[in-house]
């Protein structure tokens, strides 16, 4: 089992501004539109992270709250365990997400985060950034645009997939993580899937060997070429087909549940 990270640097270990030229917590605040003097209160409160190595915790599910953090590079995991000891993945968070929102009400992470590869996270304690939030309305707002958005996403990914075939579930996986990578500025058909057959089905509610049929059959069919964890989406098109019109099939989940009720 991985070690938990330490979340508090000294003085001395914290680099400058611009010892992270890059900062995804300062890119993050971006949209937000603050002022140059807000823009420099916000700024003086980040907390630049060392490098999180694979295999490495951010934290537990169940340890206090301190910080949130915005993924300046690199991809994690993000998993709850059940009564039996059973590991439920729950997300892939990557470049440019803010997480730790979860644990804003209970003052605990609800989930556990572990590195899929070498990362880079920058941070701010909650308590910096509440401070912030009462006198920065603009920060206040951007965050909680961007909450809204992540629980928006959340939840239409999780109604959708529990009307899915498999093929269907895979090819969603598929197309969010090219819309997740094009948003960034990345390529949206040939990217890396540092996370494991086992993670994907365990997150899409899948056998791990039918994950692994299901891709070899993609790339059977020529819509994706797959060079170990390397991917080549060759048609968003025909992977779009798989899942068919998403209005359409949220009025055939909502028919579905009313016919259950």
């Amino acid at each position: 089992m991985g070690t938990v990270s330490a979340i508090r640097f000294s003085a001395s270990e914290r680099p400058a501004e611009l010892g992270c030229p890059n900062c995804g917590f300062t890119a993050w605040c971006l949209p937000a539109g603050l002022t140059s003097h807000e823009s420099k209160q916000f700024n003086d409160r980040v907390e630049h992270r060392r490098p999180l190595k694979r295999g490495e915790h951010l934290h537990n599910a169940g340890s206090a709250q301190t910080s949130l953090y915005v993924i300046n590079s690199g991809f994690l995991k993000t998993s709850l365990v059940d009564g039996d000891g059973r590991e439920q993945v729950t997300g892939f968070p990557m470049t440019g997400d803010l997480i730790g929102m979860e644990a804003i009400d209970s003052g605990k992470y609800l989930c556990t985060r572990i590195a899929l590869e070498d990362s880079r996270l920058c941070g701010m304690r909650f308590a910096d950034f509440e401070d912030l939030g009462h006198t920065i309305p603009a920060l206040q707002h951007h965050f909680h645009r961007v909450m809204g958005a992540e629980i928006a996403r959340d939840h239409g990914i999780m109604l959708l997939l529990g009307a899915m075939r498999a093929e269907e579930r895979v090819a969603t996986f598929l197309l969010s993580l090219s819309r997740r990578f094009s948003a960034r500025g990345y390529s949206g058909t040939h990217f890396r899937l540092p996370m494991t057959r086992q993670d994907i089905g365990s997150y899409l509610g899948l056998q791990i060997e039918t994950v692994s049929r299901v891709l070899s059959r993609f790339s059977y069919n020529e819509l994706i070429a797959i060079d170990v964890k390397d991917i080549e989406i060759k048609s968003l098109s025909r992977l779009q087909q798989i899942i068919g019109d998403p209005e359409t099939r949220r009025s055939a989940t909502r028919r579905t549940r009313s016919e259950t009720d």
